[in-house]
């Protein structure tokens, strides 16, 4: 495949053969011939392109979600670059597979695959019993659900609306929770570790697309609390986990937005629901916070966000407490080292 030409570079004059995501595309009239309207992609920036007749009556299709290989030259049209199509190829599933996500769209900070690989080793340090451990990991192999995952978004706009979002926040409830189950060892620990991560899994067949996000029409109609029980009940069926457990893990699933109105099947009826509730929600709510706030640059005043319609509110990033450097270093160590003591107590737990 060709180097990827970045958008955020590109001038008028450019020549162009790159691969770029299809953001918005649309069939139009011209004197001349009907011809394609494109919104392209990267991770830098969007740009206009037109895929004129005859070269436009080569594709009956074109659709917002797709990877497409073109070329052509850059020109300004009302002072806005424009790229006039020459050449363009629709990629095939398995060269999307192949692309680095991270120059396409916005993704999460740390790699999708790394990840995937903390969950994994979340799995293998707190699920001793051998059916939660089969179930997890006949989830987690299924070749479908994998991929789909390593890219998926948490949300189409919320919080996690970006590559690789579903994954960095499951890891972040599950984390939450097994601290919470760390305060309050009497919850059991490993049936809210597979909700905490799979509370959200429904989401992958809830929106279409690895690169735009919208609603498919199973996910509008039923949402991806229903989807992701459904979707995991050959997985369950095959574990060997007892009826009781089955039972409860599907309430957590179920109950998880907390209250009816806001979503849940259920509300919560077991004390691991209620944690998982509201981890759930923090973990959402601080990551809008994180996406409002500009980042801190180290200074005295209060920010402000502007007025958040899903919030009902603005949110403020306070003055902080000033913290020595030294302290704050071996507080931090301090924080560091409690968690690898958590992390050799769950491994001497297999032993």
């Amino acid at each position: 495949m060709t180097e990827h030409q970045k958008i955020s570079r590109m001038t008028a004059g450019d020549e162009i053969a790159s691969i770029y995501l299809v953001a918005l595309a649309s069939l139009q009239q011209s004197r001349n011939g009907p011809y394609w309207r494109l919104e392209l992609k990267d991770a830098s920036g969007s740009l206009e392109a037109k895929v004129w007749s005859p070269l436009s009556l080569s594709f009956s299709s074109l659709a917002a979600g797709q990877m497409v290989q073109v070329e052509g030259r850059i020109s300004l049209y009302r002072d806005q670059l424009q790229l006039t199509v020459d050449a363009l190829r629709v990629l095939d599933d398995d060269e999307v597979e192949s692309l680095p996500l991270e120059e396409y769209t916005v993704s999460s900070p740390r790699p999708a695959a790394d990840m995937l690989a903390d969950v994994e080793r979340l799995c293998d340090s707190v699920l001793t019993h051998k059916p939660w451990k089969k179930f997890m990991h006949s989830v987690l192999s299924d070749k479908r659900i994998r991929s789909l995952l390593l890219k998926a978004p948490a949300a189409k706009s919320v919080h996690h609306a970006y590559a690789g979002g579903l994954l960095e926040h499951m890891l972040s409830v599950a984390e939450i929770c097994m601290l919470m189950a760390d305060h309050y060892p009497d919850l059991d620990r490993q049936t809210l570790l597979a909700a905490a991560l799979l509370h959200d899994i429904g989401k992958i067949d809830e929106m279409g697309g690895l690169l735009v996000t919208e609603y498919t029409d199973e996910g509008r109609l039923l949402g991806h609390i229903v989807q992701g029980i459904v979707m995991l009940e050959p997985h369950l069926r095959k574990s060997g986990l007892e009826p009781g457990l089955i039972m409860h893990f599907k309430h957590l699933i179920a109950s998880h937005h907390g209250e009816l109105q806001f979503g849940a099947v259920r509300e919560p009826s077991t004390p691991e629901a209620f944690v998982l509730h509201h981890a759930d929600n923090i973990d959402a709510k601080l990551a809008q916070c994180r996406g409002v706030l500009p980042p801190s640059e180290g200074g005295d005043g209060m920010v402000w966000s502007a007025y958040q319609s899903l919030l009902g509110r603005s949110v403020c990033r306070p003055v902080h407490t000033p913290e020595d450097p030294a302290a704050g270093k071996s507080s931090r160590a301090s924080r560091q080292e409690k968690k690898e003591a958590r992390q050799e107590e769950r491994q001497c737990s297999l032993l």
